[in-house]
C-alpha cells in the first residue's frame, strides 16, 4: 500500500504584493485613527493654516496683481504651503521621534511589519490631511474671498502642494533619528519657522531683512513656494506677489528633489546607525 505526500499549494507570484498591499492598508487605517483620536492634532494640522488665510489672506483677496492673477489666490497658495510643510515636518520628525522614545520603533523591529510600511503608512496619512487642508484653504478662498480657480488649476494646485509632503517628509524623518526625542519638538520648530517665514509665505521677501533676503533662494521651501505660487499666477503675478523674480521651474524643480534626496540619505543613514547601535 502506498501513500502520496501532499504537496503545498503554490502560492501565485502576486501574493506577496496582495500581501504587502494588505499589510499597508490596514497601516494606513491605523494612522488615521490614531490621528482622529488626537483631536487637538487634527484641528491644529487643519485648522492653523485656515484661520491664518482668513486673518491675512481675506482682506486683500480682491486685490489684483499685475499679471491678472487675485492676491487671495496666491495667499491660498501660501498658506496652503505652510499647512503641508507643517504636515510634513512634524508628523515625521516630532511624532516619529516621540515614538523613537517610547521605544515603540524598536518593538516594531521585532514584528513580521516591515518597517518601510510603518513609514509608508504615515506618508499617506500626511497625503491625506495635507489634501484637507488645501481644499479647505481653497474653499474658504473661493466661497468667501471670490476667488475663481478653474477645474485645472485645482487639480494642478492639489498635485503640486500635496507632492510637498514627500517632498519634506525627508527632512522630519531626519529630525527624528538625529535629534533626541524630548528635543524634537523644539528642534522641529526651529527649523520649520524659518523655512516657512523667510520663503514667502506670509510676506513678500523683499519685505525681509537683507541677510534674509540673500538667505531665502537657499531654502528648499522658497523654491517649493516658486513651483506652487506658478499654478494660479503667471512669472510676472509671481514677482510681484514675493518681491523676487522667479527662475526657471527646472532650478526650483531641482532644489525641491535635492532636499528630498540629501535629507532621505542622512534619515537612512542615522536609522542605520541607531540599529546598529541597539544590536551592539
Amino acid at each position: 500500500m502506498s501513500t502520496t505526500v501532499p504537496t503545498p499549494a503554490r502560492l501565485p507570484a502576486s501574493a506577496p504584493l496582495r500581501l504587502l498591499l494588505r499589510t499597508l492598508r490596514q497601516q494606513v487605517r491605523v494612522e488615521f485613527s490614531a490621528t482622529l483620536r488626537a483631536a487637538e492634532f487634527v484641528g491644529g494640522a487643519l485648522a492653523i493654516p485656515v484661520i491664518l488665510y482668513a486673518m491675512f489672506g481675506l482682506p486683500v483677496a480682491s486685490r489684483v496683481l499685475p499679471g491678472g492673477a487675485s492676491v487671495g489666490a496666491m495667499m491660498a497658495v501660501s498658506f496652503s504651503a505652510y499647512g503641508v510643510v507643517s504636515l510634513a515636518i512634524f508628523t515625521f520628525g516630532d511624532e516619529l521621534a516621540k515614538e523613537r522614545g517610547r521605544g515603540w520603533t524598536r518593538t516594531l523591529r521585532a514584528t513580521p511589519l516591515p518597517e518601510g510600511v510603518h513609514l509608508a503608512g504615515k506618508t499617506v496619512m500626511a497625503l491625506g490631511h495635507g489634501l484637507l487642508v488645501v481644499v479647505a484653504i481653497g474653499l474658504v478662498a473661493t466661497l468667501v474671498g471670490g476667488v475663481r480657480w478653474t477645474a485645472l488649476e485645482w487639480v494642478r494646485v492639489a498635485a503640486v502642494l500635496s507632492t510637498g509632503v514627500l517632498a519634506f517628509s525627508t527632512i522630519g524623518f531626519a529630525l527624528a533619528y538625529l535629534v533626541r526625542p524630548r528635543a524634537a519638538s523644539i528642534v522641529a520648530n526651529l527649523v520649520f519657522l524659518p523655512l516657512s517665514f523667510c520663503s514667502g509665505f506670509f510676506f513678500p521677501i523683499a519685505d525681509l531683512p537683507e541677510f534674509l533676503q540673500r538667505l531665502a533662494p537657499w531654502l528648499p521651501t522658497y523654491h517649493f513656494g516658486q513651483l506652487a505660487w506658478r499654478q494660479v499666477g503667471s512669472a510676472r503675478d509671481v514677482e510681484a506677489f514675493v518681491g523676487v523674480a522667479p527662475r526657471p521651474a527646472s532650478v526650483h524643480l531641482t532644489w525641491v528633489l535635492g532636499c528630498f534626496v540629501v535629507f532621505g540619505a542622512l534619515a537612512v543613514l542615522a536609522a542605520r546607525r541607531e540599529a546598529v547601535a541597539r544590536r551592539s
